[in-house]
Formats: structure tokens, sequence, C-alpha cells
């Protein structure tokens, strides 16, 4: 095992999720649903960092197919984050 790579793994990830519990939090306070696309973004992007190790270790996975689905998985969270931040709700917002 990588020690060191699974601590940056470890760390990216609870940082990842702290940020989406802030952002639900902000949503439960302002109840904007672009705070709880915001909050479910930042889940995946945080989750797709970890999951390719875990496909490929422990799952037994290629490294390009556990690459694959890790970077899919970040793209839905990316893909999310830009609709918290260009959706329906955000352009009501501005006018």
């Amino acid at each position: 095992m990588h020690i060191g790579l699974i601590i940056a793994k470890l760390v990216t990830m609870i940082l990842g999720f702290l940020i989406a519990y802030q952002a639900y939090r902000g949503y439960r306070r302002s109840h904007r649903r672009s705070m709880l696309y915001l909050s479910v973004g930042f889940g995946f992007v945080s989750f797709g960092a970890v999951i390719e190790g875990v496909l490929f270790d422990v799952v037994g996975l290629t490294l390009e197919n556990a690459a694959t689905i890790a970077t899919a998985i970040v793209a839905v969270g990316m893909f999310t984050i830009l609709y918290a931040l260009y959706g329906r709700e955000s352009r009501e917002l501005q006018g």
C-alpha cells in the first residue's frame, strides 16, 4: 500500500465532505435548491477522489477501468456544481 497516497486521498475526501456538509447547512437555512445541488456536487467530487484506489486495490479492476469510473463520478459532481451555479434558480435570482 502507498500510505502517503492513502493519507492524501483521505484528507481530500474529508475536506470535500466538510464543504458538502456546509453547503447542505446553507441549504437548510436558506432553502435555496442551488445550495443543495452544490452540496451533492461536492459529495460526488469527494467520493470520486477516493473511489479509484478502492476499485483498483480492493475490487480488483484494472487501473484504466477504475480511473474511468472515478473520472465519471467526478464529472457528475462537476456538472452538478455547474448546475448549482448556472441553473434555473440562479437565473431567476438575477432577473
